[in-house]
């Protein structure tokens, strides 16, 4: 008998650990797709689990920044896109673009990196760079954030992104200053985006960060939807001079990152405003 129940309770033990892991895998997975957070109660309507079992699963994320507890409501915290990032800087999407953001970085000689929309927090995340040789550079920490407004690679993914995205975006964004060059309004930021489309290319000059700058252009794939922007980024002293020679070079390296030949890619960005 002994032996018996012994054996009884092994599988329940063993089954405890995959249900709390399906149980956190299911939380992240609802919250993802709610960009408006949720509450303790929707939780527990969505994933059918008891609250005092949410309650011990969510108290030690909201600790560790995995989610932030704010209202009343869950949301997705820093490190969990943190954790987000690093997986996708050893994914196959970024191994793929890794050429490229090497022949950037050798043609540029400047920093250049890779930013990937976040439609969540409406951010731009930060999945691969490579830093510039020079004493004084830009660096960019692979799993950093920024706002799609005052930087050159979100106004990128802005401009390449749906109609409905880009107007819901311009309905919410709230401007926080950051830099004596950023913009700071709807208007402005509309006029920005839609001269990015046209041109393929966005440029930022102290918006981000005081004496930053820099230049981004679209990274598509097949199917026409943006996919990443490629950014070259320096020093405001150095990097806006070389913006017209560096124009074409961004382009040329983003057009064939794209995988598009050029008559399909300007058939794209013609086109993409429909995507979505």
């Amino acid at each position: 008998m002994v032996k018996s129940k012994k054996t009884s309770s092994r599988p329940r033990q063993a089954a405890a650990g995959p249900r709390s892991l399906t149980r956190l895998l299911g939380l992240f997975e609802v919250l993802a797709k709610s960009s408006k957070g949720l509450t303790l109660a929707e939780l527990n309507a969505l994933l059918k689990s008891p609250k005092s079992s949410l309650l011990n699963l969510l108290r030690p994320l909201v600790t560790e920044g995995y989610l932030t507890y704010e209202d009343g409501r869950y949301w997705l915290g820093t490190s969990i896109f943190r954790l987000s990032a690093s997986i996708m800087s050893v994914w196959n999407f970024s191994s793929t673009l890794r050429p490229y953001l090497e022949e950037l970085a050798e043609r540029s000689g400047e920093s250049v990196y890779i930013g990937v929309l976040d439609p969540v927090r409406n951010t731009v995340t930060f999945v691969d760079a490579i830093d510039s040789q020079h004493p004084v550079r830009f660096s960019v920490p692979i799993g950093s954030m920024a706002p799609l407004y005052c930087t050159a690679a979100g106004r990128t993914l802005l401009a390449f992104s749906s109609e409905k995205y880009q107007a819901e975006y311009l309905r919410t964004v709230k401007f926080e200053a950051r830099a004596p060059g950023m913009m700071s309004t709807q208007k402005a930021l509309r006029a920005a985006i839609a001269e990015v489309h046209e041109s393929g290319i966005a440029m930022s000059i102290n918006e981000s960060y005081p004496g930053s700058a820099a230049i981004a252009a679209p990274i598509l794939g097949a199917d026409g939807k943006v996919m990443a922007a490629i950014v070259i980024g320096g020093p405001v002293e150095r990097l806006p001079p070389k913006f017209p020679e560096l124009a074409p070079i961004i382009r040329d390296v983003a057009g064939r990152a794209s995988g598009l030949n050029a008559r399909a890619r300007s058939a794209a960005v013609t086109s993409v405003k429909k995507v979505g």
